[in-house]
């Protein structure tokens, strides 16, 4: 059941393309700059532990993702790629429909390392160009994750937590919820109905996921093992499907605007179906063999 409403969302952005086009920046934009802030201001009022732990995680993998990558192919394209994961469109909606609702403070954490990392990295590795400090701090600075983070710091100088299963504020989160897994999961469907990939694309992709699990694997080792996060497999489960992600999908915007392509498209393409197909069965056969874990 939990699937049905990524699955239905996702088809009515494939199918629904030519009417839905004109919506689709508007979407966009909610999502990354409405709804997933106002999971992170919930998420980080009612805070968990662990959860700056996580950011740093999420932030620090990112780099290790982007220079081993860069070491091995010197593209900063393709690294960027490898390293800068689609925690908006997709990180979110498979969390909540794979994990249900106790994911969203981990993957939340998560995201936010994810993006800190791309505001910085993403604009220097698609361009040749030398970016002063201050322009890299703004680009932070007013980064949606960055702004929500500054309205948790506002609010935390009161006590909150008696409000935290208020009937109000839980229907607004639940309903906020389900509009990030529409909004992520169509405008996925539209923007993949226009792309056109070939089996060598779906090949690649699939060995350089195989390759990030690979490593997600040993970074879990060493968080569990160095780091104070909560032991609890349920949080390493849904740091690994964070792992498993396809390339942010903004990245061939900003490719097209500093570089004037967008070779960066196809390996989004056809990194998300694979991740796609990834994660469902990830998510399949935890159901299936861990069921106590939800």
């Amino acid at each position: 059941m939990v699937l049905i409403l990524p699955l239905l969302s996702f088809l009515v952005g494939y199918w629904g393309v030519n009417r839905l086009y004109a919506i689709r920046a508007l979407l966009a934009a909610s999502l990354a700059k409405l709804f997933i802030p106002a999971l992170i201001v919930y998420n980080m009022v009612f805070y968990k532990p662990g959860s700056i732990w996580l950011i740093g995680l999420s932030f620090v993998s990112s780099i290790i993702f982007f220079a081993v990558f860069y070491a091995l192919q010197r593209d900063k394209l393709r690294a960027l790629c490898f390293s800068y994961l689609n925690g908006a469109w997709l990180g979110f909606p498979f969390a909540l429909a794979i994990f249900g609702p106790n994911a969203s403070s981990t993957i939340v954490a998560l995201y936010i390392g994810g993006s800190l990392f791309g505001n910085i990295c993403a604009i220097m590795a698609v361009s040749d160009a030398p970016k002063e400090v201050s322009f890299i701090l703004k680009k932070v600075l007013i980064s949606p994750p960055v702004i929500a983070l500054s309205i948790v710091a506002i609010l935390s100088i009161w006590d909150l937590s008696a409000y935290e299963y208020h009937p109000m504020v839980q229907w607004v989160y639940q309903m906020n919820k389900i509009l990030v897994t529409f909004a992520g999961m169509c405008v996925l469907g539209m923007w993949l109905s226009k792309v056109r990939i070939g089996w060598r694309d779906l090949q690649r992709s699939l060995i350089i996921m195989i390759a990030r699990m690979c490593l997600a694997v040993l970074i879990c080792i060493g968080a569990y093992l160095l780091l104070p996060i909560p032991h609890h497999l349920f949080i390493y489960a849904v740091i690994f499907m964070f792992f498993c992600l396809p390339p942010a999908a903004n990245i061939v915007a900003l490719e097209t605007h500093y570089q004037g392509t967008g070779h960066s498209a196809k390996y989004i393409a056809s990194g998300t179906i694979i991740s796609a197909g990834i994660i469902s069965i990830y998510g399949l056969t935890l159901h299936v063999c861990l069921p106590n874990l939800f």
